[in-house]
């Protein structure tokens, strides 16, 4: 079992992180870099507006980014009928989807994690506040790589599935957005406590949700 995981994980890693038509994982980190330069010339140069609204744009910005490779991580592998493959071979999808969900966030958690330095420059967050950023996007992003998987798996087929997704993942994505910002104010240990128990939730269910929109698609 462990070594059909690794065998898994390492094609799904490698597809995520080396490109295709997606721009692998250099696209999410360049777009999250995009919002942050962005952004200041927005609001304009009050250092303490950029500050305090900072670590919500990182936020967004994190979001925004983990849509980016929706279109790949479902439907590429129906189409080419490879979940039929992996049925012969005794693999579930449970476990396809449960990598699927560790190779996504692993393909742009980290990578959005170490982004968001020279992005808290940009923005002119303080280093407590980074350290605060930080571990909310350690608790949260998982949340929202497993969310993105459920919601590739419902609309994998589907005419225009990309965009429907990004619309879906949005508002479904919105209490891990408003626990992970909220941890930036008051109280944030309490935030960002919701924002893993949220992740914690999406993860638990994200291989059984997918798996079973995967075998209605096929079907």
């Amino acid at each position: 079992m462990s070594g059909r995981f690794l065998s898994l994980l390492k094609r799904d890693l490698a597809r995520l992180l080396l490109g295709g038509r997606g721009g692998g994982a250099a696209m999410p980190v360049l777009f999250f870099l995009s919002v942050a330069m962005l952004y200041p010339f927005a609001v304009g140069p009050d250092a303490r507006l950029l500050a305090r609204t900072g670590g919500g744009v990182i936020w967004v910005a994190a979001l925004l980014a983990a849509i980016l490779p929706l279109d790949r991580l479902v439907e590429p592998d129906i189409e080419g009928g490879l979940f039929d493959q992996w049925a012969l071979r005794g693999i579930s999808e449970e476990m396809v989807l449960a990598v699927r969900v560790l190779a996504h966030w692993l393909s742009f958690g980290p990578p959005l994690m170490l982004a968001a330095v020279p992005a808290a420059g940009l923005l002119g967050i303080d280093g407590a506040t980074l350290g605060t950023v930080e571990l909310g996007l350690l608790a949260g992003t998982p949340g929202l790589a497993a969310l993105g998987v459920i919601v590739a798996a419902l609309t994998a087929g589907l005419r225009g599935g990309a965009a429907l997704g990004g619309l879906l993942v949005i508002p479904l994505a919105v209490p891990v957005l408003i626990f992970g910002a909220g941890s930036l104010g008051a109280g944030g240990s309490s935030g960002l406590a919701l924002a893993a128990a949220s992740s914690l939730v999406l993860l638990a269910i994200a291989p059984f949700a997918g798996a079973a929109a995967v075998r209605a698609a096929r079907g």
